[in-house]
């Protein structure tokens, strides 16, 4: 049997914690930023958790058991 690769896209657009959380960046902070608030564009540098419905899909494409 081959071996399982991890998918690369995802493995450069999602991390794991320590505790397991898998975590992204936020949407919609590559353009149009001088229309959104100084405070808005702060938040866009901390990383927010993915939502619960999506870990079984993104669990299956990092690998992780």
């Amino acid at each position: 049997m081959p071996k399982v690769k991890t998918r690369s896209a995802a493995k450069k657009r999602f991390k794991v914690t320590g505790s397991g959380k898998i975590m992204r960046l936020p949407t919609m902070r590559s353009h149009n930023l001088e229309h959104k608030s100084s405070k808005k564009k702060r938040k866009f540098s901390s990383e927010v958790g993915l939502a619960p419905s999506d870990y079984k899909t993104l669990k299956q494409l990092l690998r992780i058991k």
